[in-house]
């Protein structure tokens, strides 16, 4: 089975006024088709940068300084925009946390995706239209006839989100970047859109490279997760594993913070501290100001990805602890 999407060593500079910063430092994962693999951490960890450079969208003065992107077995990092446009709606589709900044609200939804499919797939314009309801219909919106005609400003958040992620599915795309998708809903609506996406996943076979801080949603929607601190990934491995096994100190912060039914806790863990600004990362293990394990080799050293049971960790625990575990 070949990866969707493989990112190699990724890296990301914003070149400012007290030299260049390092915002991306060496990603690297991959995605199957129809896996959803969820990226987690703090705002500030890079989740979104590494979803802005897969679609081509960085802002500027930001740009990809090393690696690699393939999709689908094309590498596609150093597209000229003009192919990159084209690719952005056919190949990769996108949800944003806000769904109004997808929407133009000078057109129905319908004229939205009309276009879209008519842009990138070859079909009529009533062909188009029959998809658009059919679309419409698959992301859970009542009397999908009727509402193609209306437009953004008429439907609530939730709906509004729906069609949002109609229009990222319009022209089939192998990859789905799922940014914060349910952060502005409430939590019964959270609860659908997640179910929707999980649903079209298994369907259609789509890749998902689910942005989130928030590790409860990950624990319902992905397969696998990707641990992201200061730029760098910390852990990647399925989510039960993750979850139930946290190896890096970062991730059982993160996992100490979902409440749960299950178990009684006195109080939901804290990470002390905040993620280190661009400006100022430290030497060594980016997280050893805040982690309460540290060793000397921590704050001199980088540790690399290691594996450790069914999970990889950057943690220079690993390496003491050897191949017990």
């Amino acid at each position: 089975m070949g990866h969707v999407l493989e990112i190699r060593q990724l890296s990301v500079e914003f070149p400012s006024r007290r030299g260049v910063l390092k915002a991306l430092d060496e990603v690297s994962f991959s995605i199957q088709a129809g896996e959803v693999v969820g990226v987690v951490g703090e705002s500030g960890a890079g989740k979104s940068l590494t979803g802005a450079a897969i679609i081509g969208l960085l802002e500027p003065p930001g740009r990809v300084s090393g690696g690699e992107i393939w999709l689908e077995g094309q590498r596609i990092d150093q597209l000229p925009d003009d192919q990159m446009r084209l690719l952005r709606g056919r190949k990769i589709g996108a949800i944003f946390q806000d769904p109004l900044t997808s929407l133009n609200p000078l057109y129905t939804v319908g004229q939205q995706l009309i276009e879209t499919i008519t842009t990138h797939l070859s079909l009529s314009n009533s062909q188009a239209k029959t998809r658009a309801i059919e679309l419409l219909e698959a992301t859970g919106i009542p009397a999908a006839r009727e509402r193609i005609d209306h437009y953004p400003h008429q439907f609530s958040g939730g709906m509004r989100q729906r069609v949002v992620i109609a229009l990222a599915l319009a022209a089939e795309p192998k990859l789905i970047i799922a940014d914060e998708p349910t952060t502005a809903l409430d939590v019964s609506i959270q609860a659908q859109i997640i179910e929707l996406l999980k649903r079209l996943c298994r369907e259609h076979g789509t890749a998902v490279m689910l942005i989130t801080h928030d590790m409860g949603v990950i624990a319902e929607t992905a397969n696998r997760v990707v641990v992201m601190y200061a730029g760098r990934v910390v852990e990647v491995g399925a989510v039960r594993d993750v979850i139930e096994r946290p190896q890096h100190p970062y991730t059982a912060g993160l996992m100490g913070s979902i409440p749960t039914i299950k178990r009684v806790v006195e109080r939901l863990v804290q990470i002390d501290g905040s993620m280190p600004r661009l400006n100022a990362i430290p030497s060594g293990c980016a997280f050893h100001p805040r982690c309460e394990h540290v060793m000397p080799i921590c704050r001199r050293e980088r540790p690399e990805l290691m594996v450790r049971g069914a999970s990889q960790a950057a943690c220079w625990l690993m390496a003491k602890e050897g191949t017990d575990g």
